[in-house]
């Protein structure tokens, strides 16, 4: 089987920081945090979870709680017994651009028992997390990684996600079209040698891929490119080197479909986003 999550994984990365390992009494709030989003494990208690929205989560095993993008909520729990929690905040690279947090919806909950192969790293991260040994951060940091793998995993398997870029990957068929673009941007991916790797019809490809991902394969295609492109000009690649490396012929190439994504040119786009990690830090 085709490792669906390498490529995405392998070129947008997500990384943990634990900032919480302990007990939560009554009434606590989190913020939402720029750009960073939030992987809660709760071990033991109850918990309400609130949203400014008016969503409300009652969890009453131990679960995981997964926010890929910035959102306020409110835990709130018994005032004496609480209840145990170890929370890291998620940065992943690309911010609201990552395909990975795109793809995901605003919370995630589900319980820790249904985390393929999850009990023994869940048993080493609360072991870790409620100890004080050297090193303890930096373990409890890659721990959460693993975990937020094991998510997707989970994701994928049980097909909750219906539309989009995982209901994609866990599609038998379509998931080798959409490996096959992420590994190899630069290809002269046409319908026709898209839907071979899939082993689907020409017309049944089609209309399965936009059916299950929402979007034509080529529409797709540009999409992916551009968020490469968007990494590549973060990194400060010259525009010439990103255009081979994605797939255009020329930067002159490269700026029409960019923009055409974006409403902005590369050079205006990486200008605004610097700005942006400027006002934010």
């Amino acid at each position: 089987m085709v490792d669906r999550l390498q490529a995405l994984l392998g070129r947008f990365a997500v990384t943990a920081e634990v900032f919480h390992a302990g007990p939560l009494c009554g009434i606590n709030d989190l913020a939402a945090d720029g750009e960073r989003g939030q992987l809660h494990l709760i071990g033991a208690g109850q918990v309400r979870v609130e949203h400014a929205d008016g969503q409300v989560l009652e969890i009453t095993q131990p679960s995981v709680l997964l926010y890929p993008r910035p959102l306020a909520h409110r835990f709130v729990t018994d005032p004496q017994r609480g209840a145990d929690f170890a929370c890291a905040h998620l940065q992943f690279e690309g911010g609201g651009n990552n395909p990975v947090a795109a793809a995901l919806p605003p919370v995630v909950c589900l319980p820790l028992g249904t985390l393929p192969g999850g009990q023994p790293v869940l048993s080493l991260l609360f072991e870790e997390a409620f100890a004080q040994r050297c090193g303890r951060q930096a373990l409890l940091d890659r721990l959460f990684e693993v975990v937020l793998i094991q998510i997707l995993r989970a994701l994928m398997e049980s097909g909750q996600i219906r539309v989009g870029l995982l209901a994609g990957m866990a599609h038998p068929r379509l998931r080798h079209a959409l490996v096959a673009m992420h590994e190899a941007p630069a290809d002269e991916w046409t319908l026709e040698s898209l839907a071979q790797r899939a082993g689907m019809s020409r017309s049944a490809f089609a209309d399965s891929f936009r059916d299950t991902i929402g979007s034509t394969p080529g529409h797709y295609l540009q999409g992916w490119r551009t968020r490469l492109v968007q990494q590549a000009l973060r990194r400060g690649h010259p525009l010439k080197r990103i255009a081979i490396e994605v797939g255009y012929g020329s930067e002159a190439a490269l700026s029409r479909a960019f923009k055409a994504q974006t409403g902005q040119s590369p050079r205006q786009w990486k200008q605004a986003a610097g700005t942006a990690v400027a006002a934010a830090s």
